[in-house]
């Protein structure tokens, strides 16, 4: 029984490899393989060589905007330095550190103002300018905000 198995085993194996040389692995069906496997190679080679180039792109992009702020940077510390060198620069700093002064100046240092107080001007100058309005100022602006 078991001859007849391995028997009929080889036979089968030699009827697959029959078929496979002549049927299977002929000259246009291998050219057809290989073709497509070329097109597979190249296919993903492409989308590595895009999605690499993606990446760089991003980061060149990235790289310009840090040189864009950098610039920006450097310009405004240029035009600080030059503020610096300024005579009413150098007056206003000698005033402060050394409290220098002219004569019969009085140097009257202030504490902040709170936002209340900032808020309460405001409000103020608000309420002063209504009511310096003529009535057809008002009727004006009641009718037209925007304007």
């Amino acid at each position: 029984m078991s001859r007849n198995k391995l028997d009929s085993f080889k036979l089968k194996a030699r009827r697959l490899a029959y078929r496979l040389r002549h049927d299977v692995f002929v000259a246009e069906n291998t050219a057809l393989i290989l073709a497509v496997i070329f097109c597979l190679v190249l296919t993903f080679n492409s989308i590595n060589a895009m999605s690499r180039n993606w990446t760089l792109m991003e980061r060149l992009g990235e790289e310009n905007r840090k040189l864009q702020l950098i610039s920006i940077e450097v310009d405004t510390l240029e035009l600080e330095n030059d503020y610096y060198r300024t005579e009413e620069y150098q007056e206003l700093a000698a005033r402060k550190l050394a409290n220098k002064q002219f004569p019969g100046e009085h140097m009257i240092y202030l504490p902040q103002n709170s936002d209340y107080a900032k808020k309460k001007h405001t409000e103020a100058t608000v309420a002063k300018t209504e009511q310096e309005m003529s009535n057809f100022r008002k009727w004006l602006k009641f009718l037209f905000p925007n304007t």
